[in-house]
C-alpha cells in the first residue's frame, strides 16, 4: 500500500518536473483553441457555404493537433512507467516539425523542444531565431499576389533567405557543440556574423552572438555564468519566450518591410479596390479608401513599437535619474524632488497626455512626450525604493571608505544593482503604453490620422463593425498580441530575476 503510493507520488512529480510535459499540455490546449476557431469559422452562416481556404486551413490544424494530442499521451505513458521520454517518443516532434506550414507556432517550439534531450538556452534562443526568420519570410511572400510589389522586393527577399540558411547552420552547429556552460573557441567564426544578421530586427541572432561570445571568452567569470543562469530561467519559461517572439516578429518585420513592402499600398488611395474582403491579393481585406489593411497593420506595427519604446525608455531614465538622487541624498532633496513629483503623479495620465497634444498638436513627438511625462513619477519612485535598499549594503560603504565621489557611488554601484525592478516593471508597463497610444489615436488625438497607426486603423474599422467587421477585428487583435506579449515577458523577466526564484 505504501510502496503503491510512494510510486503514484513518484510518477506525479515525474509529470509536474517534466517541462516536455507542461510546455505540450498548453501547447495542445491551444491549438485545440485554434483549430475550434477556424472550424466555425469556415462556414458562412448567412450564406450557408463553406469557406475553401479556412476549411483546408482547418483540416490542416486538425491533422497537427491530433498528432500533438498524440505525443502529449505517449509523453505522459512514457514518463509514468519509464519515467523519462523514450527515443521512439522524441522522433515524433520531426513530424510535429512539418506544422510550420500552417504557421503554428505553438506546436512547432514544442516540436524542436521534443527532438533534443538535452537542452541548453543557446539552443532555445537559436530556435526562435530561426522561426522569426522563416515567419518574417512567409509574412513577406503575401505580397507576391498584389498587383504590383516594391522595386525592392526581389533583393529583399534573396537577403532574408541567405540569413534564413544561415540561422539553420547555426541552429545545427549550436545543438551539435554548445554545452550549458561552454562553447568551443572555434565558434568564434560564428558569432560574429549572427550579431551582423541582427540588421534584419532579428534580436534572437543578436542575443545568441552575444551569448557564445561570453561563453567562449569569458569561461568561469561570475557575472557571465549569473547572465547565463537569468537566461537558462527565461528560455525555460514558454509563455516569456512566446511573448519576446511576437515582439521580436513584429521587429523585424517592421525594419524587413522597408524593402519587402510597398507603403503606397497602406496610404494612398485606391478606389477600385474599395472594402475588399480578405484575398490573396488583399490578406485582410481593404479600408473604405480601397487602403491594403495588411499593409497598414505591417507599417503600423512599426508606429506602435517606436512609440511603446520611447514612451517607456525617456521616463525611465529620467526617472531613474531622479529617483536615484532622491533616494540617495535624502533628506531635504528627497522631499523637493518627491513632492514635485507628487504633483504631477495626482494628475491622471491619459488626461495629462491629452491635455498636452491639445495644446501642442496632435502628432508622433508630442505623443510620445505626453505619454512619458505622466510615467516618470511612477519610474522614480521604483528606483528610489530601490536605492534606499542598495545604499545600506557593504559595497557602498567601502566604495565611501576609498574616496568615491558621490555620483561615482550613485551611478557605478548603486543603480547598476537596482536595475532589475527597473527592467521588469518597463517590460510590464510598456504594454500599457501601446494601448494609450492606439487609444489617443482612436480618439484623434495621438498619431496625424493619414499614418497607418492601429488605433487610426481601429477608428476606421469601428464604423464599419456590421457590414466589413474584419477593419476593427485584426487591428484589435494586434494590439491585443502585442501588449500580451509585453505582458507574459515580463512576468518571464520578474520570475527570471527574483532572488527568491533563483
Amino acid at each position: 500500500m505504501i510502496k503503491n503510493l510512494l510510486n503514484k507520488h513518484q510518477a506525479g512529480h515525474q509529470l509536474n518536473s517534466s517541462k516536455e510535459y507542461s510546455q505540450a499540455g498548453f501547447t495542445t490546449v491551444v491549438s485545440l483553441v485554434l483549430t475550434l476557431i477556424l472550424l466555425l469559422n469556415s462556414y458562412d452562416f448567412t450564406d450557408k457555404t463553406l469557406k475553401p481556404f479556412v476549411f483546408s486551413a482547418f483540416a490542416a490544424y486538425a491533422l497537427f493537433t491530433i498528432l500533438q494530442i498524440t505525443a502529449t499521451l505517449l509523453i505522459r505513458k512514457d514518463l509514468l512507467r519509464d519515467g523519462h521520454i523514450r527515443r521512439s517518443t522524441r522522433a515524433l516532434g520531426y513530424v510535429l516539425l512539418l506544422s510550420i506550414v500552417t504557421g503554428n507556432i505553438f506546436i512547432v517550439t514544442f516540436a524542436f523542444n521534443l527532438v533534443k534531450k538535452q537542452k541548453n538556452p543557446e539552443y532555445t534562443i537559436a530556435v526562435y531565431m530561426l522561426l522569426t526568420q522563416v515567419f518574417v519570410i512567409a509574412l513577406s511572400a503575401l505580397n507576391m499576389f498584389k498587383p504590383y510589389v516594391a522595386d525592392t522586393f526581389l533583393m529583399g527577399m534573396a537577403i532574408l533567405l541567405i540569413v534564413a540558411v544561415f540561422h539553420f547552420i547555426a541552429l545545427l552547429l549550436v545543438a551539435k557543440y554548445v554545452e550549458r556552460d561552454t562553447a568551443p573557441p572555434k565558434l568564434i567564426w560564428l558569432a560574429f556574423p549572427l550579431i551582423l544578421t541582427a540588421v534584419t530586427g532579428n534580436i534572437f541572432a543578436l542575443v545568441l552572438g552575444m551569448n557564445l561570445l561570453s561563453k567562449i571568452r569569458k569561461r568561469g567569470n561570475p557575472a557571465v555564468t549569473r547572465w547565463s543562469d537569468v537566461w537558462v530561467r527565461i528560455t525555460n519559461n514558454t509563455t516569456a519566450m512566446l511573448g519576446l517572439f511576437f515582439i521580436v516578429f513584429l521587429f523585424s518585420v517592421s525594419v524587413c518591410s522597408l524593402l519587402t513592402f510597398d507603403y503606397g499600398f497602406a496610404v494612398d488611395n485606391n478606389y477600385s479596390a474599395i472594402l475588399q474582403h480578405p484575398s490573396l491579393a488583399y490578406p485582410l481585406g481593404t479600408d473604405n479608401f480601397g487602403r491594403c489593411l495588411f499593409s497598414r497593420i505591417v507599417f503600423g506595427a512599426r508606429i506602435s513599437l517606436i512609440v511603446g519604446f520611447m514612451s517607456t525608455v525617456i521616463p525611465l531614465v529620467i526617472g531613474g535619474i531622479l529617483g536615484a538622487i532622491s533616494g540617495y541624498y535624502g533628506r531635504h532633496t528627497d522631499n523637493i524632488i518627491m513632492r514635485l513629483l507628487d504633483i504631477l503623479y495626482a494628475i491622471p495620465g491619459i488626461l495629462l497626455a491629452i491635455a498636452i497634444i491639445a495644446a501642442f498638436g496632435a502628432n508622433t513627438v508630442n505623443l510620445i512626450l505626453a505619454l512619458s511625462i505622466g510615467a516618470i513619477p511612477t519610474y522614480a519612485r521604483t528606483m528610489r525604493a530601490n536605492v534606499l535598499l542598495v545604499s545600506t549594503f557593504e559595497y557602498v560603504d567601502a566604495a565611501r571608505a576609498f574616496g568615491s565621489s558621490n555620483l561615482s557611488i550613485i551611478f557605478k554601484h548603486i543603480v547598476p544593482n537596482s536595475l532589475a525592478p527597473m527592467i521588469v516593471k518597463s517590460t510590464l508597463t510598456i504594454g500599457g503604453a501601446v494601448i494609450s497610444t492606439s487609444s489617443l489615436s482612436y480618439l484623434g488625438l495621438g498619431v496625424e490620422p493619414h499614418i497607418p497607426e492601429w488605433g487610426n486603423i481601429l477608428k476606421i474599422g469601428s464604423t464599419y463593425l456590421e457590414t466589413n467587421s474584419y477593419l476593427a477585428i485584426y487591428p484589435g487583435l494586434a494590439i491585443i498580441a502585442l501588449v500580451l506579449s509585453f505582458n507574459f515577458l515580463g512576468d518571464g523577466l520578474r520570475d527570471a530575476l527574483d532572488p527568491k526564484m533563483n
